[in-house]
């Protein structure tokens, strides 16, 4: 029998944190960190594959998925402000130390967690989620970049095309040698979610911020090399977004890095679920026995 997946919500400073949740909850903790346009809804397969020996929890970050989604004069929306939320999501549910899977969005903040309380990280997953400037594909984040430093009528109509459902359906299935096998209710519901009223604003608003994360790479960088974390690479090498080169870069300040390309794109856990599943239970099995 698979095991049960719960759907729960949390109040965390007055904001709604929905979240999925299975597994025993005496097992080690497995954080899962959604990425951009995405939600815990990429994680739905997986979840249940993990759960049998894992406790396994994913949040929606604010102004994503089922959480609560503020005005931005309500909320900063900064990947600071989202690290906050989901430090506090995790006190609030009893996880003090974990395995964390980062994609996209998910990676800042799990950088985050990691270099405010390295003890509490006993592993590292990271599926197309950077810590380097390596692999940052120039085709897609020259735009972004431009806008973030100079944010106006010349620089904004570029990455409002971001927004848009064709882009929005391109995540999916660039890099994927057979897109049939990406189901279209992920990024439909993706981008009923953006289509929101008010949410434009906010992933406006988080594009701005990008560079924070960035330039915070050379704390993440010391926190890498001084506790020597396990941590698994296992990545689309055909996303458009964020390269192969960024996966091979954990190597430079851990050496010990696990890394695996697939022939997948950004969201491989759409086209590759057992291979993604097989390589975190291998890896998760040997570094937290």
């Amino acid at each position: 029998m698979a095991p049960v997946v719960h759907h729960r919500t949390v109040e965390i400073d007055g904001l709604n944190v929905f979240y999925r949740q299975a597994g025993p909850s005496d097992a080690p903790a497995v954080v899962l960190l959604h990425g951009f346009p995405s939600s815990s809804h990429m994680f739905r397969h997986l979840i249940p594959v993990l759960a049998d020996r894992y406790h396994v929890l994913a949040p929606d970050h604010i102004g994503f998925g089922y959480s609560s989604m503020p005005a931005l004069g309500d909320f900063p929306y900064t990947f600071e402000a989202l690290t906050d939320v989901t430090e506090a999501f995790l006190r609030r549910v009893g996880v003090d130390r974990f395995a964390m899977y980062v994609q996209d969005y998910g990676a800042p903040i799990g950088w985050r967690l990691a270099t405010r309380g390295p003890e509490r990280v006993t592993a590292v997953i990271t599926q197309n989620g950077n810590g380097y400037e390596d692999g940052f594909v120039k085709s897609f984040w020259d735009g972004l970049f431009a806008y973030a430093e100079a944010p106006g009528p010349d620089t904004e109509p570029a990455v409002r095309g971001a927004l848009t459902l064709p882009v929005t359906r391109w995540q999916y299935e660039n890099g994927v040698a057979d897109p049939s096998l990406v189901s279209p209710d992920s990024w439909t519901l993706d981008q009923a979610l953006l289509d929101r009223p008010g949410n434009d604003e906010i992933q406006l608003r988080l594009f701005r911020d990008y560079p924070a994360n960035v330039a915070m790479y050379p704390q993440l960088h010391a926190y890498f090399r001084t506790s020597q974390v396990p941590l698994l690479a296992v990545w689309g090498a055909g996303d458009e977004i964020f390269g192969p080169d960024g996966a091979r870069a954990f190597r430079r300040d851990l050496p010990d890095a696990e890394i695996h390309l697939l022939q997948a794109g950004h969201f491989a856990l759409e086209s590759h679920l057992d291979a993604v599943t097989g390589y975190i239970r291998g890896f998760l099995g040997r570094v937290l026995a």
